[in-house]
């Protein structure tokens, strides 16, 4: 991987896909642009393409597409950032593009053709994007996005858990007189099991959700940057000597211990409440008494022998007491 790739992987993974529209096609954009430099991605769910380019690389394909332009790369470059980072963000929605782009494919690669002005004269630059490698497709989009699926299967079971314990509060007004004001405002108690079966049969069909759908809305574009910046945030804190195949290890361990998600979450913080509830009812609770009863006993047994086994120690007057 060479070092332009490097620098620009660690720059863009955190930033999101972005639904864009080049051509009349639908396509997901990521993009970076830096001083001299660029790297693009571009997806339509069937195949996701790269290009990354360096001020060299640049300087050569400008004069090749615009004989005429003599400017430094940092002079003409500034003008396709300026013109091209928009129509590969969301920075394009509802405005007028200075630029007119082109789609193209030819066989595995796909080129964006664009045209735009500049001072005065035309400017034509082309994105000629080759497939990405498995290894690009899955750290770009793939495990992203099943750590976000990850992520929002354990946001579903903490509002099961708060669904339950609203219930569990509820059962308490009503054993203590407090009675609905507006009987239109009664509901049934929430059963995960239940809800989860009615929503996976009847909901889920009534969506339309198609397996080539595009949808990337602003809610999934910040949770997305949200758990790819946890990911970035671990790769920066490697030193500049460790090996890049310990560096994935770890980055797959910490998505295997940190964003899976347990399966009874709703159910176990539903019992727990309920325990709590009838705790503070003032129903007793033995074994809690009688343990409160043998951990002083027991404290003071392991102090004695441990006060027996070591020698004592002066007090230290000072700051600390």
């Amino acid at each position: 991987m060479s070092i332009l790739c490097t620098v620009c992987c660690g720059e863009m993974e955190a930033d999101p896909w972005v639904p864009v529209n080049i051509g009349g096609s639908d396509l997901l954009a990521k993009a970076w642009f830096g001083d001299t430099q660029y790297r693009l991605l571009l997806s339509d769910l069937n195949t996701v393409w790269e290009e990354d380019m360096t001020a060299e690389d640049i300087q050569s394909r400008a004069q090749d597409l615009n004989k005429r332009l003599r400017a430094p790369t940092q002079a003409f470059f500034s003008h396709l950032c300026s013109v091209a980072q928009p129509c590969f963000s969301s920075q394009n929605d509802g405005q007028i593009s200075a630029a007119h782009m082109i789609l193209e494919q030819h066989g595995d690669n796909l080129t964006v053709k664009l045209k735009s002005e500049l001072a005065g004269l035309p400017f034509c630059w082309e994105f000629r994007c080759t497939a990405a490698p498995v290894g690009v497709v899955c750290r770009q989009l793939v495990r992203p996005l099943l750590a976000v699926t990850r992520v929002l299967q354990r946001q579903v079971e903490d509002l099961a858990a708060l669904l339950a314990r609203k219930d569990v509060e509820i059962q308490d007004y009503q054993e203590n007189g407090a009675v609905l004001s507006r009987a239109r405002l009664q509901t049934e108690p929430f059963e995960v099991h239940k809800y989860r079966e009615n929503f996976f049969t009847k909901i889920v069909p009534q969506m339309g959700v198609t397996l080539d759908s595009l949808g990337f809305d602003s809610e999934l574009q910040a949770l997305y940057m949200a758990v790819s910046s946890g990911e970035t945030g671990l790769k920066r804190k490697r030193s500049p000597d460790s090996n890049p195949a310990a560096e994935d290890n770890h980055i797959s361990e910490h998505h295997k211990h940190v964003t899976d998600v347990p399966t009874d979450v709703g159910s176990s913080l539903a019992s727990q409440e309920q325990n709590d509830v009838k705790g503070s009812s003032g129903r007793p609770q033995e074994a809690d008494s009688k343990q409160t009863v043998l951990l002083p006993s027991a404290a003071a047994a392991g102090s004695k022998e441990r006060s027996t086994s070591r020698p004592k120690k002066k007090k230290v007057v000072g700051l600390f007491r």
